[in-house]
């Protein structure tokens, strides 16, 4: 199964795309610059999908469907978000098709043109803040917390799968409120929530942060974010949180009443999390012989796998298995029963290594007469014998937390090691070529500068941190003072 992967050292790149293609987690579609998402990939999306979903209905917001399709008039009503997306937009300009009549097959009518162009959703700020006109007439409509799980299109030139796609699924929360403060706190309210879901449930440890002006979100005021470190060194954004002000509000007309009786514009935000955190976790946990996937986001937790040579020695371990099996469920545990007679146990082995099963129980003969079974640990790859008790549920229990703990400490030892401290722009450019990493260095706060390390260099400020302490230093680039380093990295 993981038989001529390619090795992470030799070709990163390559490696994740053999990754995800060999653990039946996606492939390319006739479509291009689409993926089809495989059974197996979209289990752990769906696993994704219902604890955020519950994190989301937690704290106050529910589920709603908006439009695939957006009028293209509604996307120039805000400027800076029309320019942000208006290279990206999949236009529909026509309603139906026709046969030709000179034989060539289907072909668009030239009747059927839309009177005004749609667009497929790059997101959908502009239809839901249109539709939230309807909803918002006074302070007691709010504040408006809603949630949408969907798919968008961006037309991306440079696809790879999960990372960056023509289509992917996401949530997208757009809420609004009656007053700035409002705002700001569900804005960092919904980052925090990102935060604890990427290191509670990815085991993926994440810097939070403020973006820049010039990455900033198209329409937004502030844009905040989570930043993840991946093996190659290289940053991945894994979730955004944008506070809008009244920028949509304005661009819409959506005003209410306030408790004194005037008319005001409602205060915005918008938050989301897509597909892309499946090629995260993959690269930032798995190794050369496949995935490693955290417990907490494993469909299934543990796998068993019967070792027999006779039908009387399989139903005899099926006998002792199906009791094992029911005892681990009630214990809120995933498990799946791979009892195959197509397949030889080393394969099922391999197949299982390669898939990232958290934890994998062989069970044969000897095991049976010993009241035993043989545990490997998917993160570390060891064995070990444990006795089929009245402990057994909780040893299994305790091992997966353990896995869970120990993939976290190995993600963020490794980010640890990768944080560097520069004071010049020479041994920023050293750094981010021989090492990589995130790169903590003072910055002027122009967007001229930003460019030009950009431009030289490929890296980016991937945030200003949160929790960042203020340090009086001067710009590795113009010697300009600056109060505070930021994080540059090259990223995804």
């Amino acid at each position: 199964m993981s038989k001529g992967l390619p090795k992470r050292s030799e070709d990163y790149s390559l490696w994740y795309n053999e990754l995800v293609k060999r653990a039946d987690l996606a492939e390319n579609s006739p479509v291009r610059g689409c993926m089809v998402i495989k059974p197996y990939g979209y289990a752990i999306w769906e696993k994704m999908q219902q604890e955020l979903d519950r994190m989301f209905k937690e704290t106050g917001h529910s589920n709603a469907y908006f439009p695939l399709f957006i009028p293209k008039s509604y996307l120039s009503k805000e400027a800076a978000h029309v320019e942000g997306f208006a290279k990206e937009c999949a236009v529909v300009t026509h309603y139906r098709l026709k046969n030709d009549e000179n034989g060539g097959g289907i072909i668009v009518d030239p009747e059927a043109k839309l009177e005004e162009e749609l667009i497929v959703r790059p997101t959908s700020e502009t239809v839901i803040w249109s539709t939230y006109k309807n909803w918002i007439q006074s302070y007691r409509d709010l504040p408006l917390l809603i949630n949408q799980w969907a798919n968008v299109v961006r037309w991306e030139m440079r696809t790879r799968l999960f990372l960056r796609t023509a289509e992917f699924l996401w949530q997208e929360g757009h809420t609004a409120h009656a007053s700035k403060t409002e705002a700001v706190e569900e804005t960092v309210r919904m980052l925090d929530v990102y935060a604890e879901f990427a290191e509670t449930f990815m085991a993926l440890p994440v810097i939070k942060g403020v973006k820049t002006e010039n990455e900033r979100f198209a329409g937004a005021e502030d844009t905040y974010c989570i930043e993840a470190l991946m093996q190659d060194g290289k940053a991945l954004q894994a979730g955004t949180s944008h506070f809008l002000g009244q920028n949509f509000a304005k661009a819409f007309d959506v005003k209410f009443q306030s408790k004194e009786g005037g008319l005001e514009y409602v205060w915005g935000t918008s938050w989301g999390v897509s597909t892309r955190l499946m090629g995260a976790l993959i690269m930032a946990h798995s190794d050369d012989n496949g995935l490693v996937l955290p417990p907490n986001l494993a469909p299934n937790k543990v796998v068993v796998v019967p070792i027999y040579r006779s039908d009387e020695e399989k139903e005899q371990i099926n006998e002792v298995t199906k009791e094992m099996i029911s005892k681990l469920r009630k214990a809120g545990i995933s498990v799946k029963y791979d009892d195959r007679d197509t397949h030889k146990p080393g394969w099922k082995f391999a197949e299982y290594e390669l898939k990232g099963v958290p934890v994998r129980i062989a069970i044969g003969p000897k095991d049976l007469e010993n009241g035993t079974v043989e545990v490997a640990r998917r993160d570390t790859l060891e064995k070990s014998v444990i006795p089929l008790n009245e402990e057994f549920t909780t040893t299994i229990s305790q091992l997966l937390e353990d896995m869970q703990a120990n993939i976290y400490k190995k993600a963020h030892d490794f980010r640890a090691g990768m944080i560097t401290k520069v004071e010049s722009y020479e041994e920023f450019k050293s750094v981010l070529d021989k090492k990589g990493g995130f790169v903590l260095a003072h910055w002027d706060g122009t967007p001229e500068t930003e460019e030009k390390v950009k431009d030289e260099t490929k890296a980016t400020i991937r945030c200003i941190p949160l929790d960042g302490e203020e340090e009086a230093g001067k710009c590795m680039v113009t010697g300009k003072p600056s109060k505070q380093r930021v994080i540059f990295a090259r990223a995804y």
